[in-house]
């Protein structure tokens, strides 16, 4: 078993962590996870309302008696979820983990806290990652450059990010981005992490809740097959290699304003893909990782083989390389 600072302090057998993902993050996914010995995030805003949140909460608790967490992302906006009211959802529901995101959770922090509520802040540097610690965050998930979704605007990749960031921080560290299987993890705890987070490897799982069209896809194409988008908006987001992300490329090296490819990019669009299986209605996120992913398993199954993987990694491959030299003088 790989028991690490992570698996302590939030109670679940593997250091592994399936991330909140808009439209992914359900409760039949998030409690298998759950099940599997992980943690899994639902995630807040993948629910209409507040309200459905709790019922989320609820349904999710009938698959799984074990420890599970909610996501919620928090971003600027002209209109603006309400977000008070989601945390509050969470809070009453009695919710013990929380993984925010996306920006400062400062003012959501005393209420989580006050509810005992351990959180986990997604980051995308160090500065930010040691900010994180400084306000009060229980742990800190530092994505690289290779993740889906959001990687910042400094282009670090992991193998520098996750040293770079376990070096300054006392706080446990999980490391996201560009991982996919037992080698991934055995990476990252070399790199001074206590666990990792997956998100494009949980998407493509039976228990997912996307279009198995999807799923096809993601094995199917190569690292190579994403695009990054909104990079001349000072937003970066790396997608899926597809029609609808070519356009928005094409249109941002010409020069253009966010109206001008906001069609494009709607979140409904992004739904389409994931619930539908037209993976070239809209944009969708994927990592990197995808390259590492040839096929589409149980979570169960996922986990296990991880887990197993990694062992037999940590205590065979990795031990031969010390091999077995006599002390100088020996012998001589």
């Amino acid at each position: 078993m790989l028991t690490t600072r992570f698996t302590e302090m939030f109670g679940v057998e593997h250091p592994i962590v399936q991330g909140g993902m808009m439209w992914v993050g359900r409760a039949e996914l998030v409690a298998a996870v759950a099940n599997s010995g992980a943690l899994g995030f639902l995630t807040a805003l993948t629910q209409p309302t507040p309200e459905d949140l709790v019922r989320e909460i609820a349904r999710c608790r009938e698959l799984t008696d074990r420890p599970f967490g909610v996501n919620l992302t928090i971003l600027p906006s002209i209109t603006p979820p309400p977000y008070a009211e989601y945390r509050q959802a969470i809070i009453e529901s009695g919710i013990k983990v929380v993984e925010t995101a996306g920006a400062n959770p400062v003012d959501h922090l005393p209420h989580f806290k006050d509810a005992g509520i351990k959180v986990i802040h997604k980051c995308t540097s160090v500065r930010h990652a040691a900010k994180a610690e400084r306000i009060g965050v229980d742990a800190v998930s530092i994505d690289g450059f290779e993740c889906a979704g959001h990687p910042g605007e400094d282009d670090v990749p992991g193998l520098v990010l996750i040293p770079a960031a376990t070096r300054v921080l006392s706080i446990p560290v999980i490391a996201s981005g560009g991982i996919a299987d037992a080698r991934g993890l055995v990476a990252a705890l070399a790199l001074g992490a206590d666990g990792v987070n997956m998100g494009t490897r949980f998407m493509c799982t039976v228990e997912s809740p996307v279009a198995q069209a999807v799923k096809e896809q993601i094995v199917a194409n190569t690292e190579r097959d994403t695009r990054l988008i909104f990079r001349t908006l000072g937003n970066t987001a790396r997608v899926a290699k597809n029609a609808v992300s070519g356009e928005v490329v094409d249109l941002e090296a010409k020069g253009c304003e966010f109206s001008d490819i906001q069609h494009l990019v709607a979140g409904a669009r992004g739904r389409k893909v994931f619930e539908e299986g037209d993976v070239d209605a809209g944009i969708w996120s994927t990592g990197q990782s995808q390259g590492l992913i040839e096929d589409i398993p149980t979570v169960e199954e996922l986990v296990s083989r991880m887990v197993t993987e990694a062992e037999s990694l940590i205590g065979e491959r990795l031990s031969g390389f010390l091999g077995s030299r006599a002390p100088v003088g020996v012998g001589s």
